[in-house]
């Protein structure tokens, strides 16, 4: 976040007039949203302006995300930083009453502890695990959810009496990152966002790249082969069944049931379903071979899939988020290999590819952002 700043240097900044800044300043000072902190240092001419900065006891925000197989949500105060955060496990097997019901409770227990802290509730932000439509705040489309037109902005401005922002939760991780993360200030980004799919955020001079009905970044959708594993979305070899948590736990499967040796079974116990990403990880920093030979498989189409991204759409970031940022010091090297093999070299002279600062919390800071965003939007004013 930007700030302290005088109105001077918001009327630098925004473009706008200093009559219209100092309006503007005041409607949010007698809101609460903005506090003085004292004169700037003194310039060389003219009078030292007042420092403005956000005021952190504005109010809070909740951030929500509905994973396939979690539900997880994260309170914060004006300024973003973090009260309370809570993560349940989900099943997608269960109805969806069952799954919005217990995210309901989550957003509850969240307000209710920001009124604790006296904080006035001031919006609810969600990312969900596909195609939405933000205008009427309609999750379209859930591919392993297997979620149709679910109108969930209504649904929750009728039950919290909020504002409520729904978003694609590789969409809102991307934003995450952008306002609050390793990617702040990077205006052409992509976000690849792995839980039990893979999904894609992209920003083009600091602002989602939604596509002409605003579908846009459904990357893990990609066809890579043509052949291959039928993906949740009804198509095969789709990018993400190759690269996802789930392509690293079936490969390690694979291996253990044709007799390769593996510290694995020990760590769970022999119950292969228990096999996880943290597991295969655990494994491979204990230098399992059968751990560190899916994890290269997963970073090789990785690599070629960030390639193809990197030669479309030339960013100056690629960030990992999700699951696979646990895996990073493995997947990082063979990532950053491959797309030097498979990348032109004018797109990728200035690529950076690092994980994200949030790692599991990105979408979630993500949806706080888009209701921090909206009571600002509106002032035209950057983030203080």
């Amino acid at each position: 976040m930007r700030g302290p700043i005088s109105r001077a240097g918001l009327s630098a900044a925004t473009g706008l007039n200093r009559s219209t800044v100092s309006s503007i300043v005041n409607t949010l000072l007698e809101k609460n949203l903005v506090r003085e902190i004292g004169l700037q240092s003194p310039a060389r001419t003219g009078r030292p302006g007042m420092l403005l900065e956000l005021n952190p006891d504005g109010g809070c925000a909740v951030g929500v995300e509905i994973g396939v197989d979690f539900v997880s949500a994260v309170l914060t105060d004006f300024v973003a930083r973090i009260l309370w955060r809570k993560r349940v496990p989900s099943d997608p097997q269960e109805t969806q009453d069952v799954i919005l019901g217990r995210t309901e409770d989550i957003v509850q227990e969240a307000l209710t502890i920001g009124r604790e802290h006296g904080l006035p509730p001031l919006g609810i932000g969600l990312g969900v695990p596909g195609l939405v439509d933000i205008q009427q705040g309609t999750l379209v489309f859930a591919p392993n959810l297997r979620w149709y037109d679910v109108p969930l902005r209504k649904m929750w401005v009728q039950r919290f009496g909020l504002p409520v922002f729904v978003e694609n939760e590789a969409n809102a991780a991307a934003l995450g990152e952008y306002y609050f993360g390793n990617a702040r200030g990077v205006q052409h980004l992509i976000y690849l966002s792995a839980g039990f799919g893979l999904g894609g955020g992209i920003t083009i001079k600091g602002k989602l790249f939604r596509g002409s009905n605003g579908y846009a970044g459904e990357v893990g959708h990609m066809t890579v082969d043509p052949d291959g594993e039928l993906c949740g979305c009804g198509k095969r070899g789709c990018w993400e069944t190759l690269v996802g948590p789930r392509a690293i736990v079936r490969r390690v499967k694979v291996a253990l049931e044709s007799g390769r040796q593996s510290l694995i079974p020990s760590l769970i116990e022999n119950e292969l379903s228990r096999i996880n990403v943290e597991v295969v990880v655990q494994a491979a920093s204990a230098g399992d071979l059968v751990a560190r030979a899916a994890l290269e498989e997963v970073g090789i189409y990785l690599g070629i899939g960030i390639s193809n991204l990197v030669n479309a759409f030339n960013p100056e970031m690629v960030v990992l988020g999700g699951a696979l940022s646990l895996a990073s010091p493995f997947l990082l090297p063979v990532i950053e290999e491959t797309v030097q093999k498979h990348t032109l070299p004018q797109p990728r002279r200035a690529l950076t590819i690092t994980t994200s600062a949030h790692g599991m919390d990105a979408c979630m800071m993500g949806a706080v952002a888009l209701v921090l965003d909206e009571i600002l939007r509106e002032p035209m004013f950057p983030i203080l």
